[in-house]
């Protein structure tokens, strides 16, 4: 049975069964659950705790609401606008997405409504990942002049080169079952089996030695490639630039007022 370890105003929602599965969810739902530097804090601090957690099996990151994630919080980014502002922001990003490569246990997205931006980021970043059929995906920063240039480090790890750069310059949606077939999310269900569908792979986990399957991750991760850091080192300086010239900031703007761009 499980059992809730959070209140239900919090930022991120804690539970837990006893078999040591721990679900996270994303709980700014009025939000579409997007980024703001205190949820990232609050799945960072819930990331941390699992990682040190040798009883922890799998992390399933779950969002309440009808979105999964529209990325990071615009108007929170608007207000200050400073390059040493962006480039703290990112590095706390960045940080956030190693984390869930870098825990020793299998983390699931399990993904409704819409995954945008970093929210699309997040998705690509978990090691495997359940969509609702009526899912959607996009990394739609380059709408509001604003290249997802962070978002396109997982995502070009995820799909094929063509497939990302398309994605990341059109700023268009793909359908989870296009997500599926690009490699984005393994599996695509309606949305009254999202549950069963995640929880039956992660059943499938939790039947295998912990040890192994902490080994194996690491093995994983380390002989595909070496350079994941010093890419979002960069991706982050590179998007920290982009969100300093005038035609982001308006962009956003232009979001927030609900008009289009002045360009």
């Amino acid at each position: 049975m499980t059992a809730p370890d959070s209140t239900v105003d919090a930022l991120v929602l804690t539970s837990r069964d006893e078999r040591g599965v721990v679900t996270l969810t994303l709980n700014r739902p009025a939000a579409f659950n997007a980024l703001s530097e205190a949820m990232m804090a609050a799945l960072q601090t819930e990331l941390d705790a699992a990682a040190i957690d040798d009883t922890v099996r799998v992390v399933i990151l779950a969002a309440s609401g009808k979105a999964f994630c529209a990325g990071h919080d615009l108007k929170e980014m608007r207000a200050e606008p400073s390059q040493a502002y962006y480039e703290r922001l990112f590095a706390q990003c960045t940080k956030l997405m190693l984390s869930l490569q870098n825990l020793p246990v299998p983390v699931i997205a399990k993904v409704q409504g819409i995954a945008t931006a970093a929210g699309c980021q997040l998705v690509a970043m978990c090691d495997l990942a359940v969509a609702s059929s009526d899912a959607r995906f996009a990394v739609s920063g380059v709408n509001l002049g604003l290249f997802c240039s962070t978002p396109s480090v997982a995502l070009s790890r995820n799909v094929s080169r063509k497939a990302a750069f398309e994605m990341l310059v059109t700023g268009d949606f793909i359908s989870a079952e296009q997500a599926r077939e690009k490699g984005l999310v393994n599996r695509v269900v309606a949305a009254d089996a999202l549950d069963s569908e995640t929880a039956s792979l992660t059943a499938a986990i939790v039947a295998k030695p912990r040890v192994a399957v902490a080994l194996g991750k690491a093995l994983f991760y380390r002989q595909l490639e070496a350079g994941t850091a010093a890419a979002y080192a960069d991706a982050g300086h590179t998007m920290a630039c982009n969100m300093m010239d005038a035609s982001a900031l308006e962009g956003v703007q232009a979001f927030i007022d609900k008009r289009p761009p002045r360009w």
